[in-house]
């Protein structure tokens, strides 16, 4: 049993490589050419910036998040756009979906589900809260976040294509090996037959400020261990890197606890809704 879990997911991680490589390739492409414009466009978005930064931050750009952060830290936009921004901000869930070839309709799903949340709760933020000016020197992206633009963007997208295939064939080990210790029947029926508890968990998980939370998500919902509203929450609830950005640049640690705990909040919320409701991706 050994020997055949690490073979399967070896072989099914491998499978992912030429995949995972084409589409860091094309996202570093765009982030080349037009990173600096879509960070203009959310910082001269105004009292339309949670609308801005949701529909950007669908883009797993490397750092979008992390700038975002820095744009808030200089009050230049609020923190309904960030908020919003950090909702939509799927980071590692669209390679891994696109690699795992699932259907065109599922994605546009997911993103759509969460675009929607990121754009109402955005401008429900900037209501209860208020928004407050101090100007602060905004950081180059590449100053804020490893995301390794000096090295080019081939070298850039190789080293993404290395490090998730790691995050993806350790997670893959370790699901594999308790699915054929449990029993995926079993293991199913913890998370699946507990939905709100279940939405709970994936909030926990999503805030962790690593792109493997998100990689771990989406390959739970995949497998079928984790239903669509635990999916939803933690993704919705994952900023990636993101938050270790915000409380760096950001002094007001009491500010920065208040978001992460309406990120968790709204995350869980929109998970919980998601499972009453039905809706399947």
């Amino acid at each position: 049993m050994l020997i055949d879990v690490i073979l399967d997911s070896l072989i099914d991680s491998i499978k992912l490589l030429p995949f995972l490589f084409l589409t860091y390739l094309v996202m570093e492409y765009l982030e080349h050419k037009a990173g600096d414009k879509m960070q203009a466009a959310i910082r001269s978005a105004g009292k339309g910036g949670p609308v801005i930064g949701a529909v950007l931050g669908i883009f797993p750009q490397c750092g979008f998040s992390a700038a975002a952060s820095n744009l808030y830290a200089g009050r230049i936009i609020t923190v309904g756009t960030l908020t919003a921004v950090f909702l939509s901000t799927s980071d590692e869930m669209l390679p891994i979906m696109i690699s795992a070839n699932v259907g065109a309709g599922m994605i546009v799903r997911v993103l759509a589900v969460k675009v929607i949340v990121a754009v109402v709760a955005g401008f429900a933020v900037d209501c209860i809260f208020r928004k407050r000016e101090r100007k602060l020197q905004i950081g180059h992206l590449c100053e804020q976040h490893h995301c390794h633009c000096e090295n080019g963007i081939l070298k850039s997208a190789l080293h993404h294509t290395v490090e998730i295939f790691i995050y993806v064939l350790l997670i893959s080990l370790v699901l594999n090996f308790l699915i054929a210790w449990v029993g995926e029947d079993v293991m199913g029926s913890v998370i699946l037959g507990r939905p709100i508890v279940g939405a709970v968990i994936a909030g926990l998980v999503g805030l962790i400020p690593n792109c493997a939370a998100s990689v771990v998500l989406t390959q739970l919902y995949l497998s079928g261990v984790l239903s669509a509203g635990a999916m939803i929450a933690g993704l919705l609830s994952g900023a990636g890197v993101g938050l270790l950005v915000l409380f760096r640049v950001n002094d007001e640690r009491r500010d920065n606890l208040r978001i992460v705990g309406l990120l968790y909040v709204i995350g869980v919320a929109a998970g919980i809704a998601v499972e009453i409701l039905g809706i399947t991706f």
